[in-house]
């Protein structure tokens, strides 16, 4: 790592009020570090926020988790914004599935496959954009199912990767990067 971009772990180059904007937490110093990263040409950086997995008293951790996340993303785009870099960053809140919408007996909500949310912005992406809907009560898909593997072609397409390129693996064997039945959400990409 060059020491450029290894200075963007002193967070405490950063003014009080900066850090303070983003959170002291994990999560929102990990955004801010991103900030950070991007700004020094590193081309992949991710920040995760853990406890999501809300089988047991889902909104307790709803109000736990909300607020760092809040304050991390939104300090993040303003920030990649302002310093001209979000029309060249693309940025994604994604989990690996949704959850019911039905709430247990444990006052949680389970894992749920069949539909979820996801977020991108920045570079590559048009805002404003809804692709897919679900019925009134969440449990069905009425428009526009939208797969993985379509989430994903979306992400490379933001990011200027042909979605349908091929990697030889350790022993020359192709391997693509996304599915090849994959159709990018085109009304999402800028």
């Amino acid at each position: 790592m060059s020491p450029a971009a290894a200075s963007a772990f002193r967070l405490d180059d950063e003014k009080l009020a900066i850090r303070e904007r983003y959170g002291r937490t994990p999560f929102g110093q990990g955004c801010l570090m991103a900030r950070r990263l991007v700004e020094r040409g590193v081309p992949f950086v991710e920040v995760g926020l853990d406890g999501w997995d809300t089988h047991n008293q889902n909104f307790d951790s709803l109000r736990r988790l909300a607020p760092p996340l809040d304050a991390g993303w939104s300090s993040l785009l303003e920030d990649l914004k302002e310093r001209s870099l979000l029309g060249t960053t693309t940025v994604v809140w994604a989990g690996e599935f949704g959850r019911t919408p039905a709430i247990n007996t444990g006052n949680g909500r389970d894992h749920y496959p069949k539909a979820w949310a996801t977020v991108m912005a920045g570079g590559g992406v048009k805002g404003g954009v809804a692709a897919g809907r679900t019925n009134s009560d969440g449990t069905e898909i009425e428009e526009r199912a939208v797969g993985v593997p379509d989430f994903l072609a979306t992400i490379c397409r933001a990011l200027g990767i042909d979605p349908l390129k091929q990697n030889p693996s350790n022993v020359g064997r192709p391997i693509r990067i996304v599915d090849k039945s994959a159709k990018a959400i085109e009304e999402a990409l800028s």
